[in-house]
């Protein structure tokens, strides 16, 4: 929740001037629902996709201040992040909401982006595995090969959210194989190659080269930084 309507603009503008040579690597930006359209005329024919922080699971009705994939299938947004730890932790999300998420984006040709992580009493107490793995299990419930292998997954331990802390590579990477091996166990190998695994939790300019030069890290979730110019660089380092 940050940025009005002309710091958004400025930021998606200096975003598309500064990526604009960026190639080998995706990219999307998502911003609050009510700049969505905004941002993606600004983005229009540039290689630079535009997702939603969030969704609900009905398609419409009673449900105040809501927003249905419908309607964000309706301004051709590509990307939706669903259970954020703050969505799980301020609003209390569940499992199930998400998996009923994840179905809604999947009905309607979106790409979800599945939050998971463990906070930091779960990680001291060695519990992080099985807490992740739970979360992933429960997130694909119901869903077939053919539609999972689309899903993005985002591994974000909360205890490195806003904190300054991140997860070494080598954690980072630890549980992103881990995911991965979740995944296969679900589905095939093959899916679980299909899947791309992000690591979110204060990535900067600084420590993205290393996260994402490991074999099990596809790309990154980025918080605090997509609001800086060094989000270019953080782009730029994974190419």
């Amino acid at each position: 929740m940050n940025n009005d309507l002309s710091e958004s603009i400025s930021l998606v503008q200096n975003l598309k001037d500064g990526l604009k040579n960026a190639s080998g690597v995706d990219i999307a930006v998502c911003p609050t629902y009510i700049y969505l359209n905004e941002v993606k005329k600004i983005l229009k024919d540039t290689n630079i996709k535009v997702g939603a922080q969030n969704v609900y699971f009905e398609d419409k009705g009673a449900f105040t201040g809501e927003v249905s994939a419908e309607m964000l299938k309706s301004i051709e947004v590509d990307y939706c992040i669903i259970g954020h730890s703050e969505r799980r932790g301020y609003f209390n999300e569940t499992d199930d909401m998400v998996n009923k998420k994840l179905k809604k984006l999947l009905e309607y040709g979106i790409t979800p982006i599945v939050c998971v992580g463990e906070n930091l009493e779960q990680r001291e107490k060695g519990e992080y595995l099985k807490i992740v793995e739970q979360q992933v299990v429960q997130a694909l419930k119901g869903i077939g090969e053919e539609k999972a292998k689309n899903i993005v997954i985002a591994y974000e331990p909360i205890w490195a959210i806003g904190t300054g802390k991140t997860a070494t590579s080598d954690e980072a990477e630890e549980m992103c194989k881990y995911i991965r091996k979740v995944i296969k166990d679900l589905y095939s190998e093959n899916i679980s190659d299909c899947v791309r695994i992000q690591y979110g939790g204060s990535v900067n300019a600084n420590n993205s080269k290393e996260l994402l030069s490991m074999p099990n890290i596809d790309g990154a979730l980025v918080g605090g930084a997509s609001l800086k110019p060094e989000f270019i660089d953080i782009v730029k380092s994974s190419v």
